[in-house]
């Protein structure tokens, strides 16, 4: 189903292009195909395997259903840390934005993991709360420095998650996700077994704080360079992670592919959605997925009540 999306995807836009037209191309649609089309749908498929990868590393991580890049100031940071980047480095490319993102994030995760280990109380509701108000602390800081600096609506211009401006040349730094992903395959048992808890890991021999991390830096890296190329995607990683556990349940190892594939799934059905709807106009996919993704989270949350 993943491979029948993808290939609708590339033959939606402006330009109609069939299928006839790909085994005998002119220069203008072979143009539209390897520079627009192409990347656009291999960077949705990247983005939405990762996002719900690093949402399904974070879950484990706090044994808490709830927490996503979303629900944990993760996304937020990563904005912080790109808006720090335009201001102190103006001329800098992809890759030196993308690395002060991911600083920033790893950063934000650290210190939203070291609160949610001393809450007493670990109600499955109340830490995304926590995160949800850290996030918003977070989001605060940028909007005086947007503000601070007469930024404000280049700000919300860079950080709507939207693939329309996704061309060849401006999308590739999302590869540098593909090794996180293999990393966070190599360890999946590690991740279940942290996800028992810190006095269970460390019975059984594993290092607990070097696991969490590693997952911590592949979801940091994960999220940088998504919100450095298409923006801010908004509960992807909370609603595919918890769907595929219901089905499969909750070993990380035999969900992994799973969540990968219907991530992806669910980010193409999406753009798609927003390119049709108000054709030939675009709908931006972070507000298809925000609807999609909170009515979603309404529905688990009470289900979870």
């Amino acid at each position: 189903m993943l491979i029948l999306v993808a290939c609708v995807s590339v033959f939606i836009g402006v330009k109609d292009i069939s299928i006839t037209d790909i085994f005998h191309p002119d220069d203008e649609e072979m143009l539209i195909l390897t520079v627009s089309r192409i990347p656009r749908t291999l960077s949705l498929i990247l983005a939405g395997i990762g996002l719900s990868i690093s949402g399904l590393i974070l879950q484990q991580i706090t044994q808490n259903k709830f927490v996503s890049p979303t629900t944990a100031g993760t996304l937020d940071a990563a904005k912080l840390g790109l808006l720090i980047a335009f201001l102190w480095m103006p001329q800098s490319g992809l890759l030196n934005r993308a690395l002060m993102a991911f600083v920033f994030t790893f950063a934000a995760s650290l210190v939203f993991l070291n609160i949610t280990d001393r809450i007493r109380y670990r109600n499955i509701i109340f830490v995304p709360l926590v995160g949800i108000i850290f996030g918003n602390i977070l989001s605060s800081v940028t909007s005086f420095f947007a503000y601070r600096y007469n930024i404000v609506q280049n700000v919300n211009a860079w950080l709507v998650g939207d693939f329309s401006s996704v061309l060849k040349g401006n999308y590739e730094v999302l590869f540098f996700s593909v090794p996180a992903i293999l990393v966070t395959y190599l360890y999946a048992n590690r991740f279940t077994v942290a996800g028992m808890g810190e006095a269970f890991s460390k019975n059984l021999g594993l290092n607990y704080r070097q696991v969490v991390n590693t997952g911590l830096f592949c979801v940091s890296l994960t999220v940088s360079v998504v919100v450095i190329t298409v923006g801010v995607i908004p509960f992807l990683g909370l609603v595919v992670p918890n769907i595929i556990s219901l089905v499969y349940g909750d070993n990380l190892r035999k969900t992994l592919p799973y969540t990968a594939l219907f991530g992806a799934l669910f980010l193409l059905v999406c753009d798609i959605a927003g390119r049709l709807v108000m054709f030939p106009f675009e709908v931006p996919i972070g507000v298809v997925v925000g609807i999609a993704g909170g009515v979603l989270f309404l529905i688990l949350l009470f289900r979870k009540r």
